[in-house]
Order: C-alpha cells, then structure tokens, then sequence
C-alpha cells in the first residue's frame, strides 16, 4: 500500500493528514482558519522577501569585492 506524501511534509500520509486538520478544526473552529491561513500566508511571503533582499545584498557585497580586488591589481 503507498501513501501520497507531499514535497515539504517528509512520510506524512494522507491518514495522518486529515488527523492533523480534524485537530486544527476542533482548536481553532472553522471561522479562526481563514484568518490563520492569512496570517500563514503573509508571514511565508516576508520571510520569502527577507530572504530574496539578503540574498541580494550578499550579492552585491561579492560582487563590489570582486571589482575592489581588479582594480587593485
């Protein structure tokens, strides 16, 4: 017998999955999900824009060291 797991849920079946929402559902109700999924949601898109800004900056700096190091020699 074979389970779908998702990318980023290592072995989490689909068994398992629907525990977890069950869970979710009976803590929080159904009306608090949406705004949780919000709030899910705005918190991966800054962490995605911090991330792409570091990424950029660490960039820059290479590359502002590579050009300082041809002029020097």
């Amino acid at each position: 017998m074979t389970t779908q797991t998702l990318a980023f849920i290592g072995g989490l079946g689909m068994p398992e999955m629907f525990l977890i929402i069950a869970v979710v559902l009976i803590l929080f109700g159904a009306k608090k999900l949406p705004e949780l999924a919000k709030g899910m949601g705005q918190g991966i898109k800054e962490f995605k824009k911090a991330t792409r800004d570091v990424q950029g900056d660490l960039e820059r700096a290479m590359d502002d060291k590579d050009q300082s190091t041809k002029l020097d020699g």
